[in-house]
């Protein structure tokens, strides 16, 4: 199981949003020049943010967009279920039709346990994990890479 592009695009996107928008609106076209995402991708994915109430738009001069709802409430896995990310990890996209041999008494593939576990958990771990706590990670990266370490001159004296 993976993440498509989809996913990783819109949770990148909206950490970019939720760092700068003290600023006021953030645009898209920010985002698109800071983040390398196509600004057509970008226009689809909040599109879909904005309807499930992630996002607000600011329209005219000065227009962007701004968090519909404070960083520490929303999820990455309200941000990926946004925006049509498919979190299952089974074959059968949990509809239950990934019968094994013995498909005829309706019973599982053999790995379905697992995977329906997987998903779970994974959505579990994405629920936990806020917007807010992704930007205090990368506000805390940039602190880590400023920081300049000051260490003591050893000046020697000779006599002359």
């Amino acid at each position: 199981m993976r993440l498509t592009t989809k996913g990783r695009f819109a949770v990148t996107a909206m950490i970019d949003l939720a760092l700068r928008q003290d600023k006021g609106p953030v645009t898209l076209a920010g985002i698109s020049q800071r983040q390398d995402i196509s600004l057509s991708y970008l226009e689809q994915l909040f599109g879909k943010l904005r309807r499930h109430e992630i996002v607000e738009s600011v329209r005219g001069p000065g227009g962007g967009y701004h968090l519909a709802r404070k960083a520490q409430n929303v999820t990455v896995a309200d941000i990926i279920i946004a925006v049509d990310e498919p979190l299952d990890a089974t074959q059968c996209g949990s509809k239950g039709n990934c019968h094994g041999s013995d498909h005829d008494n309706g019973i599982h593939c053999m790995t379905h346990d697992l995977w329906s576990t997987l998903n779970a958990k994974m959505v579990d771990y994405l629920d936990s994990v806020s917007l807010q706590d992704l930007v205090n990670q990368q506000r805390q990266k940039t602190l880590d890479k400023n920081v300049v370490v000051m260490r003591p001159v050893h000046v020697v004296h000779t006599a002359t």
